[in-house]
Order: structure tokens, then sequence, then C-alpha cells
């Protein structure tokens, strides 16, 4: 791997990390992280396209992932049982898809995702979306956090509910959409679910939660690429990060528990 091209993709997986653990704690909050997980593998069929036709899979995964994003908001508008069973048969679904189309050859790649050189463009473009995931949320954080407490409140100060919905789960499309490259569609939602879960072992109080779901998030991920080029060397950091986040959170079960 180029190293200049390496740094580029230590970079931007590491501000990732900052965007994963800020729309994580949201997640959590808004008790979705289920359907936030289905989310992240609703990009399997389009990368297994994208490898299929010889396309630029980061492409491929993010139409499948926004349109089927379209469809987790539908059903969150349910309130009956049925919307959970359904959120679990899309998941299936997504994954039981991308498999099938998937080149046996590239299916390890699309799963786990892949070290690999990323170019000046990809850098940029990888630095926008997070740039524009994380002031997004800052300039939504007050409405999010007005609908976490109570939907009737915010509906009636004038938030648009359904729609911040949308707006939310666009973003954590867009922040699994990033991390796809190197952690795959398997494993782009644990760095969104598992540093906002040990940040609330950890502490009741809402700064601190974001502070440690974000510190959780951006140093499972530099032990995470530390520990595999240095110690396993595999082709991809992703289980290596995803193993980390894991180990943090037993951790802070631990801290709970004293």
């Amino acid at each position: 791997m180029n190293s200049a091209e390496g740094v580029y993709g230590l970079i931007v997986a590491l501000l990732f990390a900052i965007a994963a653990g800020l729309v994580g704690s949201f997640a959590l909050m808004k008790r979705m992280l289920l359907a936030g997980d289905v989310i992240s593998h609703l990009a399997l069929p389009g990368l297994g396209l994208a490898f299929a036709f010889k396309a630029n899979p980061v492409m491929g995964g993010a139409a499948t992932l926004f349109l089927g994003t379209f469809l987790v908001w539908q059903l969150q508008k349910k309130t009956d049982l049925a919307t959970e069973a359904a959120v679990g048969v899309i998941f299936a679904a997504a994954l039981a898809i991308g498999a099938a189309i998937t080149p046996s050859e590239d299916l390890a790649e699309s799963l786990f995702g892949v070290l690999q050189n990323i170019s000046p463009v990809g850098f940029l473009l990888g630095i926008t979306a997070v740039l524009f995931v994380v002031f997004s949320v800052f300039l939504l954080r007050d409405q999010l956090s007005l609908s976490i407490f109570s939907t009737d409140l915010a509906a009636a100060t004038g938030v648009n509910t359904v729609r911040l919905d949308l707006y939310f789960l666009l973003l954590f499309s867009l922040t699994v959409l990033v991390g796809l490259r190197f952690m795959g569609a398997l494993l782009a939602s644990a760095l969104i679910i598992m540093p906002s879960a040990t940040a609330r072992q950890i502490t009741n109080k809402l700064p601190h939660f974001f502070s440690l779901a974000v510190g959780a998030s951006v140093i499972s991920v530099a032990a995470g690429f530390l520990l595999n080029v240095f110690v396993f060397k595999f082709a991809t950091a992703g289980p290596t990060i995803a193993i980390f986040s894991a180990a943090l959170f037993g951790l802070s079960l631990l801290v709970k528990a004293k």
C-alpha cells in the first residue's frame, strides 16, 4: 500500500469514527439501533451488483443503501409489533440477496471491507461526507434531543418529527457508506453501535455520553488499525476494530459493576 494513500485511508477512518460516535449516540437514545444495523446490510446487494458488473462498489452500495433507507423510514412510522418483524425480514432479505449475487471472490470484501489505497479524490469525498454528517448532527442536535424526550413537545414547538427521522436515517446511511471501504457491509454499523453502548454503561450525563462515545470509537479505530498492521495483518482492519470495540464494551460493564 502506498504510504501517502495509506495515511489518507487512516485519516478518513478516524474521522469516520467521530461521525460514528455522534450518530450512534443519538441512535441509541432513539432506540433505533436494530433499524440502524439493518441499514448497513442494505448496501450488500448494491456491492454485489457493482462487483458483478465491474462498477465502483461504493457507488453500488450507496444506491441500495439510500433506497433501502426510505423503506426503513416508512417502517419506522408504524408503531405496532409488525414493524420490528418487518425490519428483521429486510435484514435477512438484504443479506441473502447480497450473498447470492456477489461473486464468490468478492464476497469477503463486501462483507468485511478491505485495506486498499485511497485516491486523493476518494479522500476528499470521504472527508466531505464525514464533515457533512458532523455538521448536520450539530445543527439538528436540539431537535433530535427534544424529539427523543418528547415527540409531542417537539411537534408542539414546530419540529416535523417524521421528516427529522428521515434526515437522521440518511445521516446514518451516509456514515455507514464512509465506513464500507474498510469495515464492509457486516461490520460498518458495529462502530456506530458498540461505542455508544459502551459510553452508556459509564455515564448518565449527556455531554459526557457524547464525548465517551466518540472517544471509544476513535480509540477502537486507531487500535484496530495498529493491531492489524503489527499483529494480525488481515486483509482488512474491520474485524480487529470491531473486536477492540467489543472489548471496550466488556470493560465498561466492569466499570458499571463497580
